[in-house]
């Protein structure tokens, strides 16, 4: 498959520097974000309890 995307590449004229920036792009964008599905729940939910001592 990679040697298809290649052979395409030469004959749409995609550069080599081109390739690397969109390879270095979806390194950096494709990384997993933080967790949210924490955040599904209310804050006042989420919150603990305090105790007056």
């Amino acid at each position: 498959m990679r040697r298809l995307q290649q052979w395409f590449d030469l004959i749409a004229g995609v550069s080599a520097a081109e390739q690397q920036r969109l390879e270095r792009a979806r390194a950096i964008f494709s990384a997993r974000g933080p967790d949210v599905a924490a955040l599904q729940l209310p804050a006042c939910w989420r919150r603990r309890v305090r105790v007056a001592g």
